[in-house]
């Protein structure tokens, strides 16, 4: 049973990978709490629902289902979700368990972070990208139509709870899409990591039990790491970010509705790996190698209709972007990232249509 300790300033809490956990979530949330809500989505309720109901008990009071999806992102949602709670009876000793993907641990930890000022939250995450990024670091937030996760707050869990089987009922599309966060993970901190995910390609989609086990705690190390040392974006932990700044930009392009966030990001990453080539930070040998790998999990949705001017474009208006200065990280070797700003649009138009082509 790896378990990861994020030690931050307001709230430490472990991060556990075990199969089977969901079966105990009740043991992870004090005794001293009151009623319980589940906020999750339908198709992850429907397979794995059960379990989780049993573990919770009868202090469950009620499960708010969330459509879902990036385009309900919004505050609108989370409104919905808060009036829910509030007809379900809830008050300052509720807690509310987040129980499904990415944007369900983000809008579930933002309804948490702003519920009466502030109740615990549970991360139960079912999607690798859940598991191995989003539901760890205690990031939470909602949608604009301007960009991504531009309303939210950090908002650490009582604990984050990673069962691997999880992932045997996920749809391949969103099992690839967690696989980026993996290898961003590889790429910013672990050549091992990033190693595997070259070498174990065909074991990861056969999801074997060890290789994909050792990916997500691998990943999850990292991330509790980096957390421990930077809380709230400061300065380290902005490595994460690896692949974010132009992926967040498609995303917006289209409206949230083309690309999950995983396959947006692979993209970025592709066009942060040639900014750093174009930049002279990375060798042409370790730029093939991380292309390479991004391409073995894919394919991503057709770029059709994207320019790389609108993509740029879109760049200031990213949580990332300080005092008009758009932030870049770049991988200086495998394992090993720089955090830029002051880059010249033109190298960083080059690099996008060079990701685009």
């Amino acid at each position: 049973m790896p378990a990861f300790r994020v030690e931050t300033p307001l709230q430490p809490y472990d991060a556990i990978v075990e199969r089977g956990i969901l079966s105990r979530a009740g043991e992870y949330i004090p005794k001293k709490s009151g009623s319980l809500f589940i906020v999750t989505t339908r198709d992850v309720w429907e397979p794995h629902g059960g379990k989780l109901e049993k573990a919770l008990g009868q202090r469950l009071r009620r499960v708010l289902f969330f459509p879902g999806g990036e385009d309900h992102k919004r505050i609108a949602e989370v409104e919905s979700l808060a009036e829910q709670m509030v007809e379900g009876g809830a008050d300052r000793s509720s807690v509310v368990v987040a129980f499904g993907g990415g944007i369900v641990t983000d809008v579930g930890g933002f309804l948490a972070a702003a519920f009466m000022r502030g109740i615990p939250v549970l991360q139960v995450p079912t999607t690798l990208v859940a598991q191995v990024d989003a539901a760890v670091g205690g990031k939470t937030g909602v949608n604009l139509v301007r960009g991504k996760n531009l309303l939210g707050a950090f908002h650490q869990p009582l604990a984050v709870l990673i069962d691997p089987e999880a992932l045997a009922t996920l749809p391949e599309r969103e099992y690839r899409a967690g696989l980026y966060e993996v290898i961003k993970c590889g790429v910013i901190r672990s050549r091992r990591l990033f190693d595997l995910m070259m070498d174990r390609q065909k074991d990861v989609f056969a999801l074997v039990p060890e290789v994909v086990d050792e990916l997500i705690s691998e990943s999850v190390s990292i991330k509790a790491e980096v957390v421990s040392v930077d809380e709230k974006e400061g300065d380290l932990r902005r490595i994460l970010n690896f692949g974010h700044t132009i992926g967040h930009a498609l995303e917006a392009e289209t409206a949230y509705s083309r690309f999950l966030h995983g396959e947006a990001v692979a993209f970025g990453m592709n066009a942060a790996t040639h900014l750093a080539r174009i930049q002279g930070l990375l060798s042409e040998a370790d730029s093939t190698r991380v292309l390479e790998c991004v391409r073995r999990y894919g394919p991503i949705p057709p770029l059709d209709g994207i320019t790389a001017s609108s993509l740029v474009a879109r760049l200031g208006a990213d949580k990332k972007t300080i005092q008009g200065k758009v932030h870049f990280v770049l991988p200086d070797s495998i394992g090993t990232v720089k955090i830029l700003s002051g880059i010249p649009e033109a190298r960083v138009l080059e690099a996008t249509e060079a990701a685009l082509a």
